[in-house]
């Protein structure tokens, strides 16, 4: 009851609950909760090892999407419904803090843009460091469409989440196919989709460097064989890699460019490849990622 009363609280009136988003909402309308919630699972992939804690993170310091306050909606019931986590929903910079980010399991960037650690100022490259020695000490990592559009300017974050934002040739209004990688059909992050093509509207992303996807275990691609390509794209080798996984020190890191369209959190295939990638990440679920 507590959580639930937390939630509904507007947003001018949490503090750091909702720090530098003020345009970002504190509930979805009813109806759209209750799609969510018609498309969470009712039961976590894996048993968690223990109690969870996710910090589902959302500061813009660029674009901000209209679908994050649906992003949060949808990540707060996929841990209260499974049990496989609890979702903190902040974007108080504290929590990165070397203190505080070891009360947590996994780190979501969803949808941030830009330098989210701008307004620490001084302390920023500290919380920087705070945070990859969390993921490559073996903390989880999680970044939502535009988690590649984030702190261009740090090198060691590009590495990890393995390239950065280069354009959306296929914008929000797209028709657009997704195909599983081939071989991946029975992988525990990608078995859901049942070998088959998602088929929606969704603005897709390309890459730039770093991006590389020989160095993940990539899940889903952009299918150029079942959507417009006419025009559309940069890359000479038609690599538009959707969804990735990868081990970044003793740490695992889950990326996916889903989640501009709010519809997208309402797909319970996509919810159920978002709670895979999570519970792996946190090492509840086995997965094999050599890459």
């Amino acid at each position: 009851m507590i959580k639930s009363i937390r939630w509904m609280i507007p947003a001018a009136l949490c503090g750091s609950f909702f720090a530098a988003a003020p345009t970002a909402k504190a509930e979805i309308p009813a109806e759209e909760a209750a799609k969510i919630a018609a498309a969470v699972p009712a039961a976590p992939l894996a048993k968690p090892k223990k109690a969870r804690k996710v910090l589902v993170f959302s500061v813009t310091n660029g674009f901000r999407h209209s679908s994050i306050p649906t992003g949060h909606e949808a990540f707060r019931q996929l841990g209260e419904k499974t049990g496989a986590f609890e979702a903190v929903i902040s974007n108080d910079l504290a929590n990165f803090e070397p203190a505080n980010i070891k009360k947590f399991d996994a780190i979501c960037f969803l949808s941030t843009t830009g330098d989210p650690f701008k307004e620490a100022e001084a302390r920023g490259l500290a919380l920087r460091e705070s945070m990859m020695g969390f993921i490559k000490g073996g903390g989880g990592f999680v970044g939502i469409h535009s988690a590649t559009d984030t702190f261009y300017e740090w090198a060691d974050y590009g590495s990890m989440i393995c390239g950065y934002f280069n354009g959306h040739p296929w914008d929000a209004g797209t028709e657009v196919s997704i195909k599983v990688e081939p071989g991946k059909e029975k992988h525990p992050l990608a078995v859901m989709f049942g070998g088959e093509n998602l088929n929606f509207k969704e603005e897709i992303y390309q890459f730039k460097a770093p991006y590389d996807s020989s160095k993940v275990e990539m899940l889903l691609r952009l299918d150029t064989e079942k959507t417009d390509m006419n025009g559309k794209g940069n890359r000479e080798d038609k690599d538009y890699g959707v969804s990735w996984a990868r081990n970044w020190g003793k740490g695992r890191v889950f990326y996916s460019s889903l989640g501009h369209n709010e519809h997208i959190f309402q797909n319970p295939k996509v919810l159920l490849h978002f709670l895979a990638g999570l519970q792996w990440s946190m090492g509840d679920l086995e997965a094999p990622v050599s890459k």
